[in-house]
């Protein structure tokens, strides 16, 4: 039995439910409150923070890695290619890029608009922009970013931009707007966020 423990509010454990939707795992979801997944709060990951998810065997976390997990776990799904061919190390490529170019581009982003600062303002939104042509490139002409195939890493890179989306930092590239778009338009993400 797997069980989904995350925070209300918090974008990185809804990918991990879209992972779950997607590959049509059998799970619990368990919310948890803001004080309970803070760094005291809770023993279920190290740092007491959310996404969690709760295996027969123990705990485990890490949003992407969750992903890639639930993923090896339901191969009927297709969510990932075999090991050791060259579209898995793409996915595993697109899901990296996502987590650390990317989701940290976002996140200063967000850091800088809320403080107010012009001049992290000006420099995150460059870095932003850089960041995310790279995605745009890779999409140009495709719907997804592996071989034209929805992928688990779709699920990854389509998540940190939901978070762009919810914080006012879409990066402009129109292809990213419909992949966006695209990505909206599936189930497993309409019952993974509630829309």
């Amino acid at each position: 039995m797997l069980r989904l423990h995350q925070r209300e509010g918090a974008g990185r454990p809804l990918r991990v439910r879209w992972a779950l939707e997607e590959a049509g795992a059998s799970y619990e979801y368990e919310v948890v409150s803001r004080e309970e997944a803070g760094p005291r709060g809770h023993d279920r990951h190290p740092l007491g923070r959310v996404p969690v998810l709760e295996t027969d065997e123990g705990f485990l976390f890490e949003s992407a890695a969750l992903c890639l997990h639930v993923a090896d776990l339901h191969p009927d799904a297709k969510l990932i290619s075999p090991p050791g061919t060259q579209e898995r190390a793409e996915v595993y490529q697109w899901a990296f890029f996502a987590m650390t170019e990317l989701e940290p581009a976002v996140t200063r982003g967000y850091v800088a608009r809320r403080d107010g600062d012009p001049e992290e303002i000006q420099k995150t939104e460059a870095r932003l922009t850089k960041v995310a042509a790279v995605a745009a490139a890779a999409l140009e002409g495709h719907d997804y970013l592996v071989r034209d195939r929805f992928t688990i890493a779709d699920v990854v890179l389509g998540g940190v931009l939901e978070s762009a989306r919810r914080f006012d930092l879409m990066p402009e590239p129109a292809v990213l707007h419909d992949y966006l778009g695209r990505l909206d338009a599936r189930p497993a993400k309409q019952r993974a966020y509630g829309s």
